[in-house]
Order: structure tokens, then sequence, then C-alpha cells
């Protein structure tokens, strides 16, 4: 039986947790005096590897070397101890004497990780934006001192290169003072070698932290263009930088971005609360949302790419031995017993991989609970941190009751007119039952009924 065979319904509470953390999130950030220069500054730092002194500049026709000094992450964990000072809270000097697993985790901290769609969110038409997630590697881009270096989630150097980018290349045309730095959100689309941007967290060392979405692609729009970071690659600006097309998540915005054609990859769709300032770490004011039109990868895959018949989730294992999400904080879905542990030879931190069995998972006021697991394996050292609960819970649903595109439609067009066209075109992707302007495609007009009728 495949994972989308025997469904059974999943009840969605009118209110539900997640909708209660967006709540949460936003007052939060109102309240917060966070010190966001410093924090962009600590980043770009940080990315660029501490360089303590300004290398000399290139002849006008060199190209600089393709890989970036790696941090020391080879000092003594003595220096800096878990129980001194959170990882994410570390300062530029601090974070450099990291290694391993929380330098994995610092890194991974710094970017703003949007949580699965659970449910959807109230007012998506008005207070959201969406836009076609591009697959391929997440990762920070940092210019500064005529350089330009991507790190992936991990904190390993993805690309060492110049660009278009303020002081990104060592050119005679830099403006600004070499030391000011750009910080940029990307997806790096491996077959175009294309990085396409998907935020703006600093520009020439204006912090962009405490600016809202709406505020911040739109710095992004007209900053990169002008940058001249989107033209095509040359001595100096190796690597293609593109913006996604973002829209309100109206009926239009929702069609065009799940329908639309683009020049990449697509893997899901993306969206951002429009008041929703850059928050590191996972957020709900940020969310992602797939099926099997828009991604590859709607269910998980194992390491062969095939789906397995039982889903499997990415627990960390705890000091007492409790196996807990990446959230913060973190729930709990089980424990390993101390005899598993000597005898596996397992360590606090690691990253475990687990099977569950349906029979095992019950939803209790709206929230997922797991009676049994059954460990795989560990998982790659690379990776950086478990996984979420919101994707635990995504990845049950789409497995059993998936939120659907209509369930999305629905909340951003006239409840008429789904009515009537629903039904008569089950399930057929949703562009087939909505879009009247793309050519080839089936239209209806339904007149709108008067007041009177």
């Amino acid at each position: 039986m495949t994972p989308q065979e025997g469904r059974r319904p999943i009840k969605r509470s009118t209110v539900s947790d997640q909708q209660r953390r967006r709540e949460l999130a936003l007052v939060r950030q109102a309240q917060q005096r966070s010190d966001s220069q410093n924090r962009a500054r600590r980043l770009a730092s940080s990315v660029l590897g501490l360089h303590s002194s300004p290398e000399p500049a290139l002849p006008d026709d060199a190209i600089e070397p393709e890989q970036a000094p790696e941090l020391n992450w080879a000092q003594t964990e003595a220096d800096l101890t878990e129980s001194e000072v959170p990882a994410r809270d570390l300062n530029v000097v601090q974070a450099s004497k990291l290694r391993g697993r929380e330098a994995r985790r610092w890194f991974a901290h710094q970017l703003m990780l949007p949580e699965w769609m659970i449910d959807v969110p109230p007012h998506l038409d008005r207070d959201w934006y969406v836009f076609a997630r591009p697959a391929g590697n997440r990762c920070f881009v940092v210019s500064s001192n005529g350089t330009t270096i991507s790190r992936l989630r991990n904190g390993s150097v993805l690309h060492h290169f110049p660009s278009s980018l303020p002081n990104g290349s060592r050119t005679r045309d830099m403006s600004g003072p070499a030391s000011s730095y750009s910080i940029l959100d990307c997806i790096f689309h491996e077959p175009n070698q294309t990085y396409y941007v998907i935020d703006m967290v600093c520009w020439r060392g204006y912090s962009l932290y405490d600016c809202t979405a709406e505020f911040r692609f739109f710095w992004l729009n007209s900053k990169l263009a002008e940058s001249g970071a989107c033209n095509s690659p040359s001595t100096y600006h190796r690597y293609t930088f593109s913006v996604v097309p973002i829209y309100d998540c109206d009926q239009a915005g929702l069609r065009a971005a799940y329908s639309s054609v683009v020049p990449y990859v697509k893997d899901g769709l993306l969206f951002y609360n429009k008041h929703a300032h850059y928050q590191t770490g996972n957020t709900p004011l940020a969310l992602v949302w797939k099926d099997n039109y828009c991604s590859e990868y709607f269910l998980d895959t194992d390491s062969k790419g095939l789906v397995p018949t039982q889903q499997q989730v990415v627990l960390e294992m705890q000091d007492d031995g409790r196996l807990t999400t990446s959230d913060d904080p973190p729930v709990v879905f089980g424990c390993v017993e101390a005899d598993f542990i000597q005898k596996s030879g397992l360590q606090a931190g690691n990253l475990l991989r687990f099977a569950i069995r349906d029979e095992s998972v019950s939803l209790i006021d709206g929230k997922l609970e797991i009676g049994d697991l059954q460990f795989v394996s560990k998982v790659n050292r690379a990776r950086a941190f478990a996984d979420s609960y919101s994707k635990v819970f995504f990845q049950y649903a789409a497995r059993h009751s998936p939120l659907r595109i209509e369930d999305l439609a629905a909340s951003v067009q006239p409840t008429f007119l789904l009515k009537r066209i629903v039904p008569v075109f089950g399930r057929l992707p949703w562009k087939f039952c909505t879009d009247g302007r793309d050519a080839g495609l089936l239209v209806i007009h339904i007149p709108i009924p008067s007041e009177k009728g």
C-alpha cells in the first residue's frame, strides 16, 4: 500500500498551535529591542572567516581563488563550553572557537527557517506573500573587503568568488568603505549556476533584521538590480544573482506562484508574513508548503531517493536520553534507554533517524504525539539539526490527509466560485479549476450572484 492510500482524515483545531505561535511571534518582535546592527556585523565577520588584516589587492586581470580559509574550528572546546553561553548568542570571537556540531548549529541558527504549513493562516490574502522556492542549497552570501563568500547552513564554504555586490570584488570602482558588508539569504541553484536571493539581511552595512518583510523585499528588488549583481557572469562577477517573483498571496498571486513557469526547478511554495522581521531560527511567520505538483520532494525520501513505507524522522538525543526536535523550546517525542545508549555508543547531541508506525501516532487537542519510535540509524555528521515539529506534522499529514492547494485557494478567493467549480473538476490540478487566462486551459465563466438573487 502506497503512503497516499488508506488516508485517514486529520481534524485540525479551530485555532491551531501554529497560529498561536504566529501571534506570539508578532507580539515578541514588537517588544524586542534587538541589537540588530551588531548581529549583522557578527554574522558577516563569521562568514568571511575572521580576516585579521586586509589582504593585498589583486591585479586588474587576476581572478580570486575559489576556496576561502575555514574558521579555526580546531581550537579546544575548553575555551568555550556549552554551559557558559548558548551557541546562538555568541559573539564573533566566541563563534570562531566552535567546531563540529556546535559550529554547524551556530551557522544554522543564523538563517530564518520557515516552519512547515500545518494549517492555513487567517488573512492569507492580506498579510502574506507567496513565491515558488528554488530547489538547491540554502546559504548566506556575504560581500566585503573585495571578496564574496557563501556558506551553507552547516558553516562550510560553498564558494569564494568575486561579485558585483557592494565591495564584492577587488576593482577600482569599489564604492563606500572597503569594510562595509552586505548579507543576502540565498538558494544556490546548481543547474543554471545562479544564486536566487530570497531575502536581504544587510545592505552596505545597514541592518535589515528589524525591518518588515514588506520593506526587505522592496529593498531587495531595487538594490540588487542597481548593483549589477543580476548581470551575466564576467571576470569580476563569477555567478549570476537573481530575485524570485514574489506575489501578494491573493487569488492571482497564489495561482502565479503555483503554476507559472520559472527558470528554476521548484521545490514547493514559501509564504512570508508581511509584518515579520528577519527572525533567526525556526519561525511560524515564514511557512513552506509542498505537493506533488510543485515539488519533487513532497514526501521525504531515503538515501536511494525512494519514499520509505513508514514515515521517518530525525531527532536529537539529549544528555538524559530524551529525543527532541529542533524547535525552541524543543518538542520531546520519546526517550532512549540507558542500556541502548551504552551498547550503541551514542552521545548527547547525536542526530538519530527513527521510523514511525502509523498506529502509534495520535492527535490530542490538535498536537501530534508519537507512542513508538523504531531506531533506524545515526545521521550524517554534516547535518546541522533535527527535524522541526512542524515538519514531522506536515509529513504525517501528507501521507494521510494533506493540506491541498484547494484548501489554500479556498482562503483567498470567493466561496461561491469554489463551491461550483471544485465538485465538477474534482482532483484535477488547481490551475485547471481557477485559471481563466492561461492559454490552453478550460475556461468556465460563472456570473456573480446579485444581492437579490
